[in-house]
This record gives C-alpha cells, sequence and structure tokens, in this order.
C-alpha cells in the first residue's frame, strides 16, 4: 500500500470532505481515504498496481478542488 497527502486550496465547507472522500474510495485500489478540513489536505492509503497518485489527483480535481501540492 501506498500513502499519499494532497494539499489542496482552503476549503470552505465541511460537505466539501463527504463530496471528496465519497468519489475517491469508490476507486479501484483505494484502501483509504481522510480529508482534513481545517489543514484542507487529502490523506490517502491506496494499491498503485490499482490506481497512480495522478489519477487520484484528476478526480479530486474535476470535483472542483484544486491540488497544490
Amino acid at each position: 500500500m501506498t500513502l499519499v497527502k494532497f494539499q489542496l486550496e482552503p476549503l470552505t465547507c465541511p460537505s466539501c470532505i463527504k463530496k471528496i472522500e465519497g468519489k475517491v474510495e469508490k476507486m479501484d485500489g483505494v484502501e483509504e481515504v481522510k480529508v482534513l478540513f481545517n489543514s484542507s489536505k487529502v490523506k490517502t492509503v491506496f494499491d498503485k498496481d490499482k490506481v497512480t497518485s495522478e489519477e487520484l489527483k484528476k478526480v479530486i480535481e474535476k470535483l472542483g478542488y484544486p491540488v497544490v501540492a
């Protein structure tokens, strides 16, 4: 399993958490996803043989949350 953290632009509402976690956790290979609202970070644990960090980043950004780091 691989752990990757993404830094997002500041999150503005707690409902953002459910939106991001709901979409990312449905991706094949994702073991865990946790959105940290106060720090605007997304922590993911995934199987790199099934999904890449770039694919995760693209899904988050398609939801409207730019990844800055």
